[in-house]
């Protein structure tokens, strides 16, 4: 029968070889990779997920993170080429290339932000100082942007990070100058609106002044043709006059005197102080307007 010193030490020895073993593997995540390091000192680097082994006690683990990592950037702001001033909100996108390189420069990812926030802005500071106001805002942002991205990652290369993509959210004027540009927006817009006012004013009177001029003419040559139509007409009556007067004198006599008539004795007061035997009323003496004078006696 055994003792029951036996069966401790067994025990012991059981939970000794199961601490050992347990010390003596780890596991590596697939979003992770690992870097073991026995007493302060980088042994080895494991980029695989799965089940690994390190030496128990004197190694341990050190996990990355070895996804795609954001790094949001400071609002900053940067003096253009033209020397206008811009608020850059940017942020980057990085990974963690070589662990090794990483643990033995920065360390931790939140160094790696802060080391990576300086290199940001000094690259933006670098690219966006070399254009202009209006080739940040509207022209070329893109091509920029990829220049920094570049840049950025030659600099971050050292520190065992690789930059993936840099990217430019806003880029504007500061408030203070904001301001100052809407005014002088608004000022040059009323200016064009006021010239645009006189322009078209202008237009306007030039307008306004050819009709006036082409009705002036229109209305002279109107006044003129109805003067050459009316002598035509009073020439043309003359004629007919001077033809009738031809054919029959009594007759167109005759028509004169009762066209007098109705012109001269109206419906209105209308008086006349002639002689009974005048020649104006020889037609109400006799049908053929002829007054027969007496005969002279002998």
């Amino acid at each position: 029968m055994k003792s029951p010193v036996t069966g401790f030490v067994s025990l012991l020895v059981l939970l000794l070889v199961l601490i050992v073993a347990y010390s003596s593997v780890f596991t590596v995540q697939q979003t992770e990779q690992a870097l073991v390091v026995r007493l302060g000192e980088p042994v080895k680097v494991v980029t695989e997920p799965g089940l690994n082994f390190k030496a128990p006690f004197i190694d341990s683990v050190i996990s990355i993170d070895k996804r795609i990592l954001d790094l949001e950037n400071p609002s900053q702001e940067v003096i253009a080429s033209d020397q206008k001033r811009l608020v850059v909100d940017a942020f980057a996108r990085y990974r963690i290339k070589n662990a090794l390189r990483f643990y033995q420069s920065v360390g931790s990812i939140q160094a790696a932000n802060l080391q990576l926030t300086t290199l940001l802005n000094a690259a933006l500071r670098r690219v966006l100082g070399e254009v202009t106001f209006i080739t940040v805002v509207r022209d070329d942002r893109e091509k920029l942007m990829g220049r920094i991205r570049d840049l950025l990652d030659r600099e971050a290369d050292g520190y065992g990070i690789q930059v993936v993509d840099v990217r430019i959210r806003r880029a504007d004027l500061p408030d203070q100058n904001s301001q100052a540009v809407y005014d002088r927006m608004k000022t040059e817009r009323q200016r064009e609106a006021a010239e645009f006012r006189a322009q078209g004013g202008q237009k306007a009177q030039e307008i306004r002044s050819k009709a006036n001029r082409e009705a002036t003419v229109i209305v002279a040559e109107a006044n003129s043709l109805a003067e050459q139509t009316r002598g035509a007409g009073d020439a043309e009556r003359n004629r007919l006059f001077a033809e009738a007067y031809g054919k029959d004198p009594d007759f167109f006599a005759f028509y004169r005197s009762m066209t007098a008539y109705e012109n001269g004795l109206r419906s209105s007061d209308t008086r006349y102080l002639l002689r009974p035997d005048s020649n104006f009323f020889r037609f109400f003496s006799a049908p053929s307007g002829k007054v027969e004078t007496p005969a002279a006696k002998p």
